[in-house]
């Protein structure tokens, strides 16, 4: 590699890390906790009401209450609310029903109601509190909505792309060097800089794909939006230019529940939107299904029930850009393997913030060398590099 070429990798890779950094080492510290996010709740909450044993809410059983009875109950409790999701389960019969003064009202104005499906008993809240709350709040959006959700899928794409230059000027470094080099004896700086080249290398597959399917959840609003105004717009073509139909026409939820299987079978539903919410048209009923199989349930396909009539019609597969994020959230957590992955992605987090750290301390170490200086020092391994 000529000069030239390393002096411009080198400075991309020292400019993106540098703008990132700070919010990458921010992003690395609140995701470790939520990791564990099931087992930290676990010991924190009151598990009683999730502990219900009985059939699936998710199934069609007869020990299972009426879908409408379950939603008269919901709104009792919030008279003059709208309800805008009912979510199911596949191991519990307890379920969840949203309420909001309005259907696009935003999240923090919803209500989620537990209720046991084989009793009808309502069984308490979601509240959305708490210090898991708070740091997901953070790590999702630092509390600034969807300008800060972009803002920091905008650092985790220069966060690929420090990665990307720093495995470019990894090749030249360790020319000379024997894989997995550490001159602990050496200078501090020296050794600091071969923890950062062994780290990095070693996360290298972890950290693109977290980077990767963090830009991807960071853009979950855009790729709902986009899938609303196409696909979603094509499947409701028929209703475009109606009012949005009122809650005191929504026809029987159960009638609807019986179409939509009937369109699906073979597969359970995960959570239905009402009308004029974000999931679905201003008409319908949107009943999401999820696979049958562990690696298809993340495969949403919904079927859109007239509100009204309680007639189908359509039913399609989400397209690819909304499966990448829904595939991608599980992932960016270590969600698909248990206990085991999650210990993983933990261990590759603290590599992370390592590479991060160490990077920040050799900058700091040798921000007054001159370019040419810390060219000589990638082109020679390090061994070029000024006493410290």
């Amino acid at each position: 590699m000529s000069r030239q070429s390393i002096r411009v990798w080198y400075l991309v890779h020292k400019w993106t890390s540098l703008v990132c950094t700070a919010f990458l080492l921010m992003l690395c510290v609140t995701g470790l906790p939520l990791i564990f996010h099931d087992e930290i709740d676990a010991l924190t909450e009151d598990q009683s009401a999730m502990e219900t044993a009985g059939p699936a809410s998710s199934g069609e059983g007869p020990g299972l209450q009426p879908l409408d009875a379950m939603l008269g109950k919901a709104l009792a409790a919030r008279p003059g609310e709208v309800p805008v999701f009912m979510a199911f389960d596949n191991e519990s019969p307890i379920l969840t029903v949203t309420t909001a003064p309005r259907p696009d009202s935003p999240a923090a104005d919803m209500t989620i109601q537990l209720f046991n499906r084989t009793t009808g008993a309502a069984v308490g809240q979601v509240r959305d509190e708490g210090v898991m709350h708070f740091i997901l709040q953070l790590h999702t959006d630092m509390f600034l909505g969807l300008p800060g959700m972009l803002f920091l899928g905008a650092m985790g794409v220069l966060f690929l792309a420090a990665i990307v230059s720093g495995v470019v000027l990894y090749a030249p470094f360790m020319r000379k060097l024997p894989f997995g080099t550490l001159r602990v004896s050496r200078s501090r700086r020296l050794k600091w800089l071969d923890y950062h080249n062994l780290l990095g290398i070693v996360a290298l597959a972890w950290m693109t794909v977290v980077g990767a399917t963090g830009v991807i959840n960071a853009l979950a609003t855009p790729i709902i939006q986009v899938w609303q105004m196409g696909e979603l717009a094509e499947m409701t073509r028929a209703y475009a230019g109606r009012e949005a139909l009122p809650p005191s026409r929504y026809g029987s939820l159960d009638k609807a529940m019986a179409a939509a299987r009937q369109a699906i079978p073979g597969n359970n539903p995960q959570f239905i939107a009402f009308p004029g919410g974000s999931f679905s048209s201003r008409h319908h009923y949107a009943v999401f299904f999820q696979g049958a199989t562990p690696l298809t349930e993340r495969a949403l396909t919904p079927a859109l029930i007239d509100a009204e009539t309680g007639a189908l019609t359509d039913v399609r597969p989400m397209p690819w850009y909304v499966l990448a994020l829904t595939y991608s959230q599980p992932l960016h957590f270590g969600d698909y393997g248990g206990l085991p992955l999650k210990m993983l992605w933990a261990a590759l987090t603290l590599f992370t913030i390592v590479v991060l750290g160490s990077g920040l301390y050799l900058w700091l170490g040798k921000r007054r060398s001159s370019l040419d200086a810390r060219l000589r020092e990638v082109e020679s391994g390090g061994r070029l590099a000024p006493a410290e």
